[in-house]
Formats: structure tokens, sequence, C-alpha cells
């Protein structure tokens, strides 16, 4: 292909990204980006963004030197408040995308952005890729937010246990800050987080009183697990969809779950 098409090409692609002077968006175009130069017609729609306050990078496949381009430009993006990067990350191995996912994140807070909505679903990060997330999600960055994502990571009990180690910072530092999470909207199906996942969770729902929608469906939970979510979803008394099905609750955990339909009045969507 001749320089001039190639041009051509990039322009088309920024022209049907950059959606408004806020937003960017490469939803579902399939770009496989593995180097620097490939990033580029990501940077560049970027850098024509100075105002950047949503990223859509979904459905396409991101490689660690990529992300690292990705990355570096996201350091000029202070007003970024919704990261949408899911299934960003097909075909990749698993060594490489904590490295992506720690290139992503050091924009983010270099640029000290303040989210409000992050969503990393259906990328197979596994726990150690919930370890990379740990820095991103316990910092001021994610003080402010309000819907975080993260079905079908392949997190398992470990990466669970990073996840709800992350959350219980950044709360305990938020508040300290004066300003406490509020975190609406916790999606994290399909993650085997079993038992122990699901205590690690209901410890960090104990200390949030702000959730009004939790999905965690999919999961290989026991009763334990069941009453340990239901402990901490009490505090949660603006509760209004509420997704546990294909959990194995038995008599004892539906007792549990029972005790927090009831308490939570404006619940009004349950799959259990």
């Amino acid at each position: 292909m001749a320089c001039g098409d190639v041009k051509q090409l990039v322009d088309q692609l920024l022209s049907t990204s950059i959606t408004d002077s806020k937003e960017v968006s490469f939803k579902d175009k399939a770009l496989k980006l593995d180097t620097e130069k490939d990033a580029s017609v990501v940077v560049e729609a970027i850098t024509r963004c100075p105002k950047l306050e949503m990223l859509c990078l979904e459905g396409n496949t991101l490689g660690v030197d990529a992300a690292k381009a990705i990355g570096k430009a996201l350091e000029s993006c202070p007003n970024l408040k919704r990261a949408l990067w899911k299934d960003l990350f097909t075909g990749r191995l698993r060594t490489e995308i904590p490295d992506a996912v720690r290139f992503l994140s050091s924009g983010m807070l270099l640029a000290k952005a303040k989210l409000t909505e992050l969503d990393l679903s259906d990328n197979a990060f596994g726990p150690i890729g919930a370890g990379a997330l740990l820095p991103l999600l316990s910092s001021p960055v994610c003080f402010h937010l309000e819907v975080l994502r993260l079905n079908n990571n392949g997190l398992g009990t470990g990466g669970a246990e990073f996840l709800a180690k992350a959350l219980t910072k950044c709360i305990e530092d938020s508040t300290k800050a004066g300003k406490p999470l509020a975190l609406r909207t916790l999606v994290c199906g399909r993650n085997r987080l079993e038992n122990p996942g699901a205590i690690a969770m209901g410890a960090v729902f104990g200390k949030l009183h702000t959730l009004e929608e939790v999905a965690l469906f999919q999961n290989g939970i026991y009763h334990e697990g069941i009453a340990a979510l239901a402990k901490g979803l009490m505090s949660n008394k603006n509760l209004r969809i509420l997704d546990l099905n294909d959990n194995t609750f038995t008599m004892k955990g539906a007792r549990h779950m029972a005790q927090v339909l009831q308490a939570c009045c404006t619940c009004h969507c349950s799959k259990l």
C-alpha cells in the first residue's frame, strides 16, 4: 500500500473514531496493535482531544509496546473519566497483559485522572493481571470511581484477593482525603471467585454504603461465601439490582440473602 493510501486510511479511521471533542472510540475496529507505530492512530486521536473524557478501545487487541505508546499519550489527559477497555487483549499471552495494563495505568496515574467508570471485562487477566491493576485501583485516580466492570477475567481466588485489597485501600485513602469512594456498580461475574473470593469481596462491600448494582454470577460460590456477601451487602441500603445467578446457595445461603432483600427495599431486580 502506498504511503498516501496509508495516510488516507488513517485519516478515515480518525474521522470515525473521534465522536466529539471529549470522546474517542475505536470500538470493534478489530485493530491489531503490536508496536508503537501500530498505536499511532490511537495516539493521534488522543492528541486531537486535549479535553478527552472517554476512551473506548473495546474489540481490539493490544500488545505491550502499543500499550506503552497509548499510556504515554494518556499522560496528557487529566480529564479522562471513562476507560472502556473491554475485550482488549484477545490472542495475547497472559505474560503480556500485566505489562500492558501497567503502561496504561501509568499514563492515567501521571495525568492524575479521575475515573468514574472502568470496564476491563472479557480480558484474560488471571491473578497476575489482577495484581497489575492494584496500583491503579488503590490510587487517587479511582477515588471517584462509580462503575467498575471486571466480568469474565479469570481472576480466581487469588485475583479476587488482589481486587479486594486494592478496593479496601481505595476506600480507606479516599475517606482520609475527605471524599469516600462511592462505588455504585460492580460487575464481577464468571471469575471463579469461589468461597475465598466471595468472603474477600463481602468484606469490601461492608465498607461501602453506596452500591446499587452488584453482579457476581457464575462464580462457584457456596453458602459460606453467600453468607459473607450478604453480610457486606447489608451495608448498602440503596441496592437495586443483584445478580448472583448460577452459584450454589442451598437453604443456608438463601436465608442470609433473604435478609438482604428484606432490608434493601429498593432492590427490584434479583437473579438468584
